[in-house]
Order: C-alpha cells, then sequence, then structure tokens
C-alpha cells in the first residue's frame, strides 16, 4: 500500500520525533501486513518512541508478529500490545535494547507470554520463582530455552526501570543458581550411579557468589566433594568429578540454541592444575598450607548454590576463618595492590580506554578498594562480611570506615558503570566489557539510561565523570597507607580492647602504658561515628608513635590535638582519607617538642600534612609570604595587631617547614626518607630565612603605617647578616641585620635619625612581645663598632667607617651582608658601598689572613662552652660548622674579586664555586660539604626535639635518640651516629688545617 505524500510526510515527521533515525525504513515497516491495524496507533508510536532504539524495538516487533504460528495468535499479540501498558513497555523495551532476545522471541514466538504478568511476586522473583521457569526443562537445549525465557522476565523489568541495577543483578545470581541447580540434576540423572556414591557441592564465587552477576559473564564454581556413608572415598571424589564435568558441560556447551554462559572453577585450589572436585579436608589443608592473598580475596564471595547445601555451608564455615585472618599475613596489602596493578597492565592499549571493568576508574577499582576494606576491618567488625559490593561498601560508611560522601559517590558510580556493562552486554548476550565505539551503540546505551537530549555525548560525558570519581576515590581508599599497617595488627586489636592495647604498648616500647591507655580511653571508647574513625586510625597510629623515639609523647600530642580539633568535620576526615596525613601527623608529633609545641597553638595547621589543597607541605616562596603577611598588615588596627598576625604567620610556616622536614628526614611507607641531607638543608635554611624576611617586611610596614603614615621622613632598608643574610637560618636562629636609613629630600638629619631609630626600637619590641607565638629576636650586634656603635646608620655614615676605620672581621661579616626588606634601591647601594671591602681587588694580604686566622683560633678557645665535648660541638667544634664556614669564606676574600662564582652569601655555593675555580680538590669539597651539612642537620634536631636550639648532642637518652631517628639511625644505633659524627668531623678538621691554617699562597 502507497501512502500518499502528505501523509507520508506528516508520519516521517512523527516518527523523527519519536526518536526514529531511519523514518524511511519504519515507514514501510509500520505499512506492513501485520501493523495495519496498528499504523496511525499514537499508544504505539509514543510506546516505540519511549524505548532505547525505535528502529530496532519496531523491526523486532514486525519479526515476532510474523512468527507468530496464526491469524489468531497475531490478533492476541496485538490486543494485548495496546491493551496492556505493562506488556508493552516491557516487550517494546526487551526489543528496542537487545537483538539477542529479539532474535529469541523469534524462534519461541509464545514466549512474550511471559512478560504479561504483572503481580506482585512477579516484580522481584527469587531462586524459587526461577527453579519453578525451569521445571520442564529436560535436557540441555530446553533448558536454553527456559533460561532465556526467565532472562527475558529480567531483562523487560531492567530496562523499564521496574528494578534497579542491584535488583537485576542479583536476579541474575538467583537464576544462575536454579540453572546450576537444574544442570546438576540433569548430569545426576545420566549418572544415577555417580550421584549415588557422593555429596557433590556447588560454592558459586565472584559475582555469581556475591549475588551481583552481570547478563553475561563466566560463572565461578568451586566443587566440594564427600563419599556417602560406606562408600569409598576415591571412588567417590571421581564420580563427583564426573558429574561436575558433566553439568559444566550442559551449560557451556553450544547447542542449537546457544550456550548459557561457561562455567569456571578456575578459582579452587591450584587452579586448573588442580583436582576439579576435592574434599572439604583437602581443601582446608590446600589454604592452610598454600593458598595466595588473592585466593582468600576471592572466598569472601563465596555461597553454597547448587547440589549437598549442608556440605556447602560446612566448606564455608571452614575457610571463612581463614578468609578473615588473611590480613595477617606477611604483605597482604603489598599484594593486594599489586595483584590490582598487574590487572591494568594486562589490558591491552588499544582497549584501556575504553575497558569499564579493568581500566582504570573501573568497576574492578570500586571492588578491589571494597574487597581490601572488609578484609582488613571484617577481622573485627562482622557487619561488613558481605560478599556483594554495594552492601559491603553500606557497611563500611555506616562503621566509619569510609567516608559517607565517599561512599555515597562510589555508590552512584558503580550502579552507573554495571547499569552501563549490563546494556552493553544485553544487546548481543556477549560476554564484554568494552565500550563500543559506533555512534548507534552509544545512542541506544544512552537513551537506556534516560539520557535523551543528546545521547552520545551525555553518555560519555556522565561514564567520564563516574569513572573519573571512581579513579580519585579508589586511590584514596585502595592506597590508604593506614590500611597496611592495620592489617599487621594482631586479631583483636583493631577494635582496641583495653588489655589489648595495654600489651600492645608495653611490646612497641611506650614508657607509661598507663597514662597511654587513658589517652586511648579517652579517644576511641563511645559508640560515635568519631569514636569509630578513632578506632580505626589508632591501631595504626600506635605502630607509627613506637617507630619514633618518644611514643608516649607522640600519642599524648595526638590526644592533645584531637581533643582541640576532634568536633570539627574536616579533622578525622583528613586523617582517614587523605593518604599522607596520617602518618605526617604521627612522625610530627612524635618525633620532638618543636613541631608539635607549634602546632599545639593553632591546631588547625594539621591540615597542612594533608594531600589536598591546603598548601601541603611544600616551602611557599617569599612573595607569597610577604603578599600574605602585607596583607593582614593593611586589614590590621594598629601596629600591634599587624605584628601579631604576621607572627601567627611565622608560627605557620614555622611550622609546615618543620614538618616536611621531620617527614622527608624520617621517610613514610610510600616515600623513602630524603637520601639527599643537603638538599633538607638548604630548604630549611632557604624557607626560615625567607619566612623571616616576610616577617620584618610585615613588621616595618606596620611600625610606619602607625607612627608615621604611608611614608617615613627617611629611606630604610635591613641588611641581613650572618645564617640570615646567607639563607641558612635554623629553626632557633636570631636574624643577624645591619639596619641603614637615608633622609628624604628636605628632611633634617636628626629627625630622619630619630625616626629610623624609633622604627628600629618598635621594631624589636613588638617581635618579643610574649604571647603564643615564638618571638623573633633582632641581633644588630655586626654593625660597625659593635654594641658600641649606633643601632641604624646613614649610607654615608657606614661609608665613611668602612672608609677610615673598618676591621678585618667587618670586611669578613660583610660576605654574609643581602638586602632583605625595606628600600630595595637603598638596600642595592650598600651592597655596591660593601662589595670592595669584602671582595678587595687584588685579593688579602698576608697580614690579613694572619689576623683572621688568629681570630679564628681565638673564637675557638674562648667561645667553645665549658664541659662541653669540643669533638661533638657542631658548630665550634673540629669540623664543625665554623671550620667550614672560615675556610670558605677565606677563599672568598681572597679570590672573589677575580671569580664571579665566589660572590655570594651561601656557603654551599661558594664552596660549589671554589671547586669549580680548581680552589679546592673535589674530594676535599665533598668532604667539607658533607660535614657542613651533617652540622646543620645536629643542630636542626636538636632544635626539633628539645625546642630550644643547641650546638651539641642531647644528653638525655631519649632525646639523643630521637637525633639519631632524624639523621637515619634506627633505635639501638646512637653509638653508631656519635661515631659518624666524629669521623665526618675529623676528615673535614684535615682539610681546614691545610687550607684554613696552610700555607698562605693558597
Amino acid at each position: 500500500m502507497t501512502a500518499a505524500p502528505g501523509r507520508r510526510s506528516s508520519t516521517f515527521t512523527r516518527l523523527l520525533r519519536h526518536g526514529f533515525i531511519d523514518a524511511s525504513a519504519a515507514e514501510r515497516l509500520l505499512d506492513s501486513p501485520e501493523l495495519v491495524p496498528l499504523r496511525d496507533d499514537p499508544v504505539l508510536l509514543e510506546a516505540l518512541g519511549a524505548t532505547a532504539d525505535p528502529d530496532l524495538a519496531l523491526l523486532g516487533l514486525v519479526r515476532l508478529l510474523e512468527a507468530q504460528r496464526d491469524h489468531g495468535a497475531r490478533q492476541e499479540l496485538l490486543d494485548t500490545l495496546i491493551s496492556s501498558k505493562p506488556l508493552r513497555d516491557r516487550l517494546l523495551g526487551v526489543l528496542g535494547a537487545s537483538t539477542a532476545l529479539a532474535d529469541h522471541l523469534t524462534r519461541h514466538p509464545d514466549d512474550w507470554q511471559a512478560l504479561v504478568m504483572y503481580e506482585s511476586y512477579d516484580l522481584h522473583p527469587g531462586v524459587e520463582e526461577f527453579e519453578a521457569g525451569l521445571a520442564e526443562a529436560d535436557d540441555p537445549v530446553s533448558l536454553r530455552v527456559a533460561y532465556r525465557r526467565c532472562l527475558l522476565s529480567i531483562a523487560a523489568r531492567d530496562v523499564c526501570g521496574t528494578t534497579g541495577v542491584a535488583e537485576s543483578a542479583a536476579e541474575l545470581a538467583d537464576l544462575a543458581t536454579a540453572t546450576l541447580r537444574a544442570a546438576l540434576g540433569l548430569a545426576e540423572a545420566a549418572a544415577p550411579e555417580d550421584a549415588g556414591l557422593c555429596r557433590l557441592a556447588v560454592i558459586a564465587m565472584g559475582k555469581c557468589g556475591g549475588h551481583e552477576l552481570n547478563y553475561v559473564s563466566d560463572v565461578d564454581v568451586i566443587f566440594v566433594g564427600e563419599a556417602v556413608e560406606g562408600a569409598d572415598e576415591t571412588k567417590a571424589v571421581r564420580a563427583a568429578t564426573r558429574l561436575a564435568s558433566h553439568m559444566m558441560r550442559i551449560c557451556s556447551e553450544t547447542t542449537v540454541e546457544g550456550s548459557i554462559w561457561p562455567v569456571d572453577a578456575n578459582l579452587r585450589p591450584e587452579g586448573r592444575n588442580g583436582p576439579l572436585v576435592r574434599t572439604l579436608s583437602s581443601h582446608l589443608a590446600y589454604y592452610q598450607r598454600w593458598a595466595k592473598t588473592w585466593e582468600f580475596q576471592a572466598l569472601l564471595k563465596a555461597r553454597p548454590v547448587a547440589g549437598d547445601l549442608e556440605l556447602g555451608e560446612e566448606y564455608v564455615s571452614a575457610v571463612q576463618p581463614l578468609v578473615w585472618k588473611a590480613a595477617e599475613r606477611e604483605n597482604f596489602v603489598p599484594d593486594v595492590q599489586k595483584m590490582r596493578r598487574r590487572v591494568v597492565e594486562n589490558i591491552p592499549v588499544a582497549e584501556v580506554d575504553r575497558q569499564l571493568k579493568l581500566g582504570p576508574g573501573g568497576l574492578r577499582d570500586v571492588e578491589f578498594a571494597v574487597q581490601l576494606l572488609q578484609l582488613v576491618h571484617g577481622r573485627t567488625d562482622t557487619s561488613l562480611r558481605s560478599g556483594t559490593t554495594l552492601d559491603a561498601l553500606e557497611a563500611l560508611a555506616a562503621g566509619g570506615y569510609v567516608g559517607r560522601a565517599d561512599a555515597a559517590q562510589l555508590d552512584e558510580a558503580y550502579r552507573f558503570l554495571r547499569t552501563m556493562e549490563h546494556r552493553i552486554q544485553l544487546f548481543r548476550l556477549r560476554r564484554t566489557h568494552l565500550v563500543p565505539e559506533e555512534e548507534a551503540e552509544l545512542r541506544r546505551i544512552g537513551r537506556s539510561l534516560g539520557l535523551r537530549q543528546d545521547p552520545v555525548a551525555e553518555l560519555i560525558r556522565e561514564w567520564k565523570r563516574h569513572a573519573t570519581v571512581v579513579r580519585r576515590l579508589h586511590e584514596k581508599l585502595f592506597y590508604r597507607p593506614l590500611l597496611d599497617a592495620v592489617a599487621q595488627l594482631a586479631t583483636g586489636e583493631a577494635r582496641l580492647s583495653a588489655e589489648a592495647a595495654r600489651e600492645r604498648m608495653v611490646a612497641l616500647g611506650y614508657a607509661d602504658p598507663a597514662s597511654a591507655l587513658r589517652h586511648l580511653e579517652a579517644l576511641a571508647s563511645g559508640v560515635t561515628r568519631k569514636a569509630a574513625i578513632q578506632r580505626t586510625l589508632l591501631p595504626v597510629l600506635l605502630g607509627w608513635f613506637a617507630d619514633s623515639a618518644d611514643p608516649d609523647a607522640g600519642l599524648l600530642n595526638f590526644r592533645k590535638v584531637s581533643d582541640a580539633l576532634g568536633k570539627t568535620p574536616w579533622y578525622l576526615r583528613l586523617l582517614r582519607d587523605e593518604g599522607a596525613a596520617a602518618q605526617n601527623l604521627a612522625r610530627v608529633l612524635s618525633a620532638g617538642r618543636l613541631a608539635p609545641d607549634l602546632l599545639m597553638r593553632a591546631p588547625e595547621a594539621v591540615a597542612l600534612l594533608g594531600d589536598g589543597d591546603g598548601g601541603g607541605l611544600e616551602p611557599r616562596s617569599r612573595p607569597h609570604l610577604e603578599q600574605e603577611i602585607l596583607a593582614a598588615v593593611r586589614r590590621a588596627d594598629g601596629a600591634a595587631q599587624a605584628v601579631t598576625a604576621a607572627r601567627g604567620v611565622r608560627r605557620r610556616e614555622l611550622f609546615r617547614t618543620a614538618a616536611a622536614d621531620i617527614v622527608g628526614s624520617y621517610g613514610t611507607e610510600e616515600q623513602p626518607a630524603e637520601a639527599d641531607q643537603g638538599a633538607l638543608v638548604d630548604r630549611v635554611g632557604g624557607a626560615v630565612s625567607d619566612l623571616t624576611a616576610a616577617t620584618l617586611a610585615g613588621t616595618l610596614r606596620a611600625v610606619v603605617r602607625e607612627g608615621w603614615g604611608d611614608s617615613l621622613p627617611t629611606r630604610f632598608a635591613i641588611i641581613g647578616m650572618g645564617r640570615f643574610g646567607g639563607h641558612e637560618l635554623g629553626y632557633g636562629s636570631d636574624a643577624d641585620v645591619l639596619f641603614v636609613h637615608e633622609p628624604r629630600d628636605g628632611v633634617d638629619e636628626r629627625e630622619a635619625s630619630q625616626a629610623a631609630n624609633k622604627v628600629v626600637s618598635e621594631m624589636r619590641r613588638l617581635l618579643q612581645i610574649p604571647s603564643s607565638d615564638p618571638p623573633l629576636l633582632i641581633d644588630a650586634d655586626l654593625r660597625p663598632e659593635g654594641k658600641s656603635g649606633p643601632l641604624v646608620r646613614t649610607l654615608t655614615s657606614y661609608e665613611a667607617y668602612y672608609r677610615r676605620w673598618s676591621l678585618t672581621w667587618e670586611s669578613h661579616a660583610l660576605l654574609r651582608a643581602e638586602p632583605v626588606a625595606g628600600d630595595e634601591d637603598l638596600g642595592r647601594r650598600f651592597i655596591e658601598l660593601v662589595d670592595p671591602l669584602r671582595y678587595p681587588a687584588g685579593g688579602l694580604g698576608d697580614e690579613a689572613v694572619r689576623e683572621i686566622r688568629r681570630l679564628k683560633a681565638r673564637m675557638e678557645s674562648e667561645r667553645l662552652p665549658r664541659g662541653a665535648d669540643p669533638k661533638l660541638h657542631a658548630k665550634l667544634g673540629p669540623g664543625g660548622l665554623s671550620d667550614v664556614e672560615w675556610t670558605v669564606q677565606l677563599m672568598q676574600l681572597r679570590h672573589g674579586a677575580d671569580e664571579p662564582g665566589l660572590r655570594t652569601t651561601r656557603t654551599r655555593e661558594a664552596l660549589a664555586a671554589a671547586r669549580t675555580a680548581g680552589l679546592i680538590t673535589d674530594e676535599d669539597a665533598e668532604i667539607l660539604d658533607e660535614a657542613w651539612v651533617l652540622a646543620t642537620r645536629v643542630r636542626n634536631a636538636v632544635m626539633l626535639v628539645r625546642g630550644r636550639a643547641g650546638d651539641t648532642f642531647p644528653s638525655e637518652p631519649r632525646e639523643l635518640a630521637a637525633v639519631g631517628r632524624y639523621l637515619g639511625y634506627g633505635p639501638g644505633h646512637v653509638g653508631d651516629m656519635l661515631d659518624a659524627y666524629r669521623r665526618t668531623a675529623r676528615r673535614a678538621r684535615g682539610v681546614v688545617e691545610e687550607l684554613f691554617y696552610g700555607a698562605a699562597e693558597r
């Protein structure tokens, strides 16, 4: 029949509006004799347009109508289709989503009636209903037909949204259970003698065992066989093996109706090389002696489904205790992580980006992360022992082992990815996890998920979004360093019973277990979510604290921080979810007094220890610091408030620097200790020096603004000296400086001098006011005439003094001069003034060299503290800082005018330049550099451990051990540390004797 052009055009437009792609072909199908009665029925077009692929649904409907046995059957289908919305939605939904099920309906045209029922029990069938649906199957072919008929009903509810993805997966697993039972029944009917000899249990594994099966998936099983009473065990196992093999063939072999799915028994002991069927005792012997970690992970999902269910339950009961001890195995967490990485590495490169299951951000990432958490924490929390991924994830969130927000995002992503996987497999009922590349297939999948505006683009966007979420959260959960340590605790300790905690602490070296126990009780008792998270964290933290020299202090400090921050929602979440935060905090809290003291004054700085956007432990640049401090000064009411804000920034940044130093020195389980000790020293020296400069700049701005407004009557600059100018400040160093000013045009010099002196006085006062922030001491003793000279001079006064009165020691001290704050042009001109003094043309005369040597010798004899061991004094002892620095500085004074590389305020840079210039051999330079770095590290360690500056090793054993840990020496190796220091210093002193005290011509 030929349609009129106008009508054709109208129908064509309607078809396009309802989502048909090939409207011309659809018109021809609607004109087919089978559909003539319904050609213009709007109900049919609306229903077709609601399917995933209207073209496919219409073609499938025509094929089904053509396949009906007679006109009466065809009319019954049409009448029911129009009058029954449930059938219409289900049937057309399936036809629009699956060519494989359309083929089945064409071969078995009466099976559409399986979709007519819409009773409540029909909505959520279980094993019993599926067994009834398979009951009439009496051979492999009829079993396949009955299986497809049941599958048809699952798919119909799925694509119509009557059931969600979790319910559909559970129904598929129940259908698989019923099918395995039916197949085993057929095998037993074919070999009644074998069936009479043995008890055979079929244990579902993998997704079938976990009640979360796909449409097309291998069904993983393990077989357990036992002899019936009076039978020979060997013969019984052989009989059970024959039955199991036949059952597998019934399901797996291809017939005229295709196959059902492969039955895979490779998860059994020894894999495909092991016997197909074992007795229960044989299984247990293998798992107790030979099993690998992944085999226990697989047993998480073990569930008896067919055969002798009593035997199956015995098997599960016997292996479950072994499963929950798997986390105690050596290298458990690394083994699981390694297996996951191996899976990803084995994906063909061309498929990685399309892998929905195995690729990064795929389903397996969620499953592995959840299973690892289950195995670690399920030892003591039985609520986690579920084989179903989503149920286990919900339990993990309820128990505080996973953040609620993370769990919700993972749940949403997993459901989306599983639904997408179902739709891909349903189309042809083929086992695949690859996202198709053809636009038509992507469009069908997108529409099936309710994405109708731009199905392809929306599908890809949603898929990538969920994959990104999974990848991010998988890395947080799966690779969380906390798990590795928790997994190595003895059973029972993850819940921290009082007695277990006491024993644990005594064993780990806690000196005061009674006090420590009180801290633990305060932290972990109760039923709140906070307490649950603490119970997760504390077993790990206890071990990390014990890895330090003072675990008691670590635990006490952790309690103080937790008391201060416990009510803030982000604190425990940070420690639980950010990979580095918990271990970093443990290191910082147990490494000594300085970092915890800084943290306690503002506990919110603990956020710096995480992996997130809080700045982390990387030191901030001087411009960044100055910008923050100057902004705080502008907002403040008065100089006192402004300097308080500046000192607060300084305290926070000192904590950041100290924490980074400790973590870099100790290392973490993911990141080993920094091998380059010099890099650690440079990082601390640079960070503390930049911070001091920024603090002085902010304080100067605050004082000037309060006393004089926008402009001081004199230009003013601060010159860093000593370690400050050399970018080598330690945690306890004073700020050595010179102050220089220059009156502005028209300003009386006396007025300018008074203003400059008032600025200095006020700066020193404000930076030393007692408060919760550490003071910053300003030391101007290196100025001309020392303590007897004026505190501030004009540039002209400096010039006159240096021209007439300058002594050798002052030229020596000026080697470290560098502008750090104030008027940049004035600072630059000061440096131009002093450069000829510190890098004299022609070098130093012999008398000047002798003078420097005399000064050095006198300093060694007079300034060394009484009773101190010179060989262990890091600053003034032989081979210490003073030895190395004076040796390098002598080369700078003598050769700086000719060697530009020597014109630096930094010791290590100058030493490297001297080496390049041939002024020192490579070997001698390395010896001096090693000694200087080690001595600096010792001073930093002493400050970190004791909370106050010191130049020699502590005498108190715990403090000495803590210095040792910072320097990389484990428990019991303090003697090795001291020997190594003496040896390094002795070698350096030998070089100093030759280069500094040796022949003048050098």
